[in-house]
């Protein structure tokens, strides 16, 4: 891959890394004790009547949900970062052949190949 290319991959994924983060703050912040892609969801407090109370507990395990997906993405950006360090981005991690270009700027995350990800996934 053209190092001209890979700059510009380089410069989406960080900024994806980034818009992650942001979202993440708005309603956790991360955990000092684990990896830095680990993020806790602070408890909304809404006020003490009944109402109120059950819609923390709605909001609260929806950012859960959101935390984990949020979280997952930021693994995979993590992850690219270090593809890109190694001089591996844009390999299929399992044929170790070129992944197309198209679906790397559709997902610059993206460690596999579609042949790979679809036998992954069970689709052919």
């Amino acid at each position: 891959m053209k190092k001209t290319v890979l700059e510009e991959f380089k410069k989406l994924i960080l900024q994806e890394k980034e818009r992650l983060e942001k979202e993440l703050a708005q309603f956790s912040h991360r955990n000092s004790k684990s990896v830095a892609t680990d993020f806790t969801s602070d408890f909304p407090n809404l006020g003490d009547s009944e109402d109120e109370n059950a819609a923390e507990v709605a909001q609260f395990t929806d950012n859960l949900s959101l935390e984990n997906e949020l979280e997952h993405a930021l693994r995979d950006v993590e992850s690219a970062l270090k593809r890109v360090e190694a001089g591996t981005f844009g390999l299929c991690t399992y044929c170790k052949q070129e992944i197309d270009e198209k679906r790397l700027q559709a997902r610059p995350t993206s460690s596999s190949c579609i042949k790979c990800k679809k036998t992954l996934t069970q689709e052919v």
